[in-house]
């Protein structure tokens, strides 16, 4: 099975959101400032987001891990 590019686009978006949750939280405690946690935030999540996007796409060329269906396995 094959995944297609915006199959990533959207994994990415949906990690970021997360990720960059996590960021603001983590800025926060250390900072206190919740200006700075978001100031931090705002600058992560594209950096971030083209990374991992970049990062999933090598990651489709890579076999490790991968299995070819056989005509034997059970599928719903």
């Amino acid at each position: 099975m094959q995944e297609k590019a915006y199959r990533s686009a959207v994994k990415t978006l949906s990690w970021r959101a997360v990720g960059t949750l996590d960021t603001m939280v983590i800025s926060f405690l250390i900072t206190g400032s919740l200006a700075m946690a978001a100031s931090i935030g705002s600058i992560e999540v594209f950096t971030k987001m083209v990374l991992y996007y970049l990062h999933e796409r090598a990651w489709t060329r890579v076999r490790i891990g991968l299995h070819r269906p056989t005509g034997d396995d059970y599928q719903i």
